[in-house]
């Protein structure tokens, strides 16, 4: 997929888009009145350059029994009252003079010859325009399609790379329906958001807000509370590779989540192994000192064999996305199989799907896979992989177009990417939800396990965007023409034994397992219910 914008030509409405005014006059017409002369079939012609003005008015008058020199008045108020657009004029300028000559803009209005010769006259700088149509001008009025072709003749525009503004749908419609990509002018923010995401670079984009917000990248509650913590720190520096941007706790063996005073939660906090593990393993500890940690947390395992969360015996904890990133841990450092009775019920979590609704820390069934994904990619571990990842991928192709907040499409994207899954659906959700800053909204990632309130980061969210952006770029070069296109089909598609996943096999730690070809593996519509050793072929 390239993301360098593909558009080179952009044409906006004039009226209501790049200047707005007011139907409210000095005169006795009223605004509604005003508007139903505006759509009336003699201001069609007028706007067409079919008549005069002096017969419009007149004509006008007649058909609403109200006196032409009072329309006349009337409209000369709402001339009167004409202000330009320029936050929205200035994006267009900053848009146009980023693309190194590659942007094009035009206007075009329905509008009259002398209405236009008094648009002229206002404070704008109409250099910006490489050519302004008028309805007046072309003998063609929006909607009609035949004012959209004389344009697009006229300029030289290929449709498939023109962005057309305009507040009325039926006009967009127009628009769409010869190929253009088409923006309703409904909501001033949200325009403005589309043509940076249309027309910018995402990952740059992102780069520049990450980089402007270094040392600023603080997590946040839903009810509006600033934390300084560890966790997602160490997930942005894992991301980015980027120290500058981050602040971490300097610590030389265990990490705590909080940097400061706990906040909502007791004054005193533990150290806990989920941190501890994501310290270690994005830090790069010395050997001694990781080995000694995982000593140290082999003393928290429950009855069931299932890693703790804390390093308090007070707390009995436990939560699978925390036994994800501690099992992380260990097999970095070839210690895996110290915690079999743990990998085996994260692998029945998986199975069951016990995670869509979340953990007890973590807020979304992304974070289980995600971290789960970096369990196999960072272990890269054979036997890990047999075990873990034909399931793996299974469950994540059951999330595609999920519904999702931007930091759950980025972690869905990132795991796609690892397993050589094309996702189209997720990636054409997640670039429209990049802000005007750059930066992606806040989403959530973990959450306070008594009261549920949710904790989030911006920095998180976009660096995580950024990668998956990347990512999926590197894997997938040329995005698919058509947007049917939208499932996700494995590169590699191998078809192992349910043998192979037997939990006492995978515990016995050989490296030789046979990969074997089911035969039904060649059959596309074999039921992954009654065959869950064949990988599915597509989004279900």
């Amino acid at each position: 997929m390239s993301f360098t914008s593909n558009y080179t030509t952009l044409i906006c409405d004039i009226g209501d888009v790049l200047f707005s005014w007011s139907p409210q006059t000095k005169t006795s017409i009223s605004p509604s009145d005003l508007r139903r002369f505006l759509s009336s079939p003699t201001w069609i012609d007028y706007e067409r350059g079919k008549i005069s003005q002096a017969e419009c008015y007149a004509r006008v008058g007649g058909e609403f029994s109200v006196d032409p020199t009072e329309v006349g008045r009337a409209f000369q108020d709402a001339r009167d009252s004409l202000q330009s657009n320029e936050e929205l004029i200035s994006v267009i300028r900053h848009l146009k003079a980023r693309s190194n000559g590659m942007l094009h803009v035009f206007a075009m209005s329905n509008i009259s010859a002398p209405d236009y010769e008094i648009l002229r006259t206002k404070p704008v700088d109409w250099s910006l325009f490489d050519g302004i149509f008028t309805s007046a001008g072309v003998g063609e009025r929006k909607p009609n399609l035949g004012f959209y072709k004389a344009v697009i003749s006229s300029t030289g525009a290929d449709p498939s790379r023109t962005i057309f503004v305009d507040d009325k749908m039926e006009n967009v419609l127009s628009a769409r329906s010869l190929g253009m990509r088409g923006i309703i002018f409904d909501d001033h923010r949200k325009v403005v958001r589309a043509l940076y995401n249309l027309l910018g670079d995402p990952v740059e984009r992102a780069r520049q807000y990450l980089t402007m917000n270094e040392k600023k990248l603080l997590s946040v509650t839903e009810n509006g509370i600033f934390l300084r913590e560890n966790f997602a720190q160490l997930l942005i520096l894992e991301a980015t590779d980027n120290r500058n941007l981050v602040n971490l706790t300097d610590t030389h063996r265990t990490w705590n989540f909080f940097q400061e005073k706990p906040l909502l939660t007791t004054q005193e906090f533990p150290f806990d192994l989920d941190t501890t593990s994501l310290g270690l393993t994005v830090m790069g500890s010395p050997e001694d000192v990781a080995h000694s940690v995982m000593d140290d947390m082999l003393n928290y395992i429950d009855d069931d064999g299932i890693i703790q969360t804390y390093f308090d015996h007070r707390r009995p904890r436990f939560d699978p996305v925390v036994c994800v990133n501690v099992l992380t841990l260990f097999y970095s450092y070839g210690r895996g199989h110290q915690l079999d009775r743990t990998l085996h019920w994260i692998r029945e979590v998986l199975l069951h799907r016990a995670y869509l609704d979340g953990t007890r820390y973590y807020a979304t069934p992304e974070c289980f896979l995600y971290f789960l994904g970096r369990l196999l990619e960072i272990s890269n571990d054979a036997d890990l992989a047999v075990y873990i990842k034909p399931l793996l991928i299974e469950r994540i192709q059951e999330r595609i177009g999920a519904d999702g907040d931007a930091l759950a499409l980025s972690m869905r994207l990132r795991l796609c990417a690892y397993l050589g899954l094309r996702n189209d659906v997720d990636i054409r959700t997640l670039l429209p939800l990049q802000c005007e800053d750059g930066g992606w909204e806040i989403g959530w990632i973990y959450k306070y396990g008594s009261s549920g309130i949710r904790i989030g980061n911006r920095g998180l969210t976009t660096s995580l965007a950024m990668k998956a952006i990347l990512e999926m770029q590197q894997q997938f070069p040329s995005s698919p023409s058509s947007p049917s296109a939208l499932y996700a089909v494995p590169l590699v598609k191998p078809a192992y034994t349910n043998a192979q996943f037997s939990p006492q096999r995978f515990s016995q730690r050989k490296s030789n397992s046979s990969i074997a070809f089911s035969s039904i593996a060649t059959n596309p519509l074999a039921s992954t219910r009654q065959h869950p050793e064949i990988f599915p072929l597509a989004l279900k």
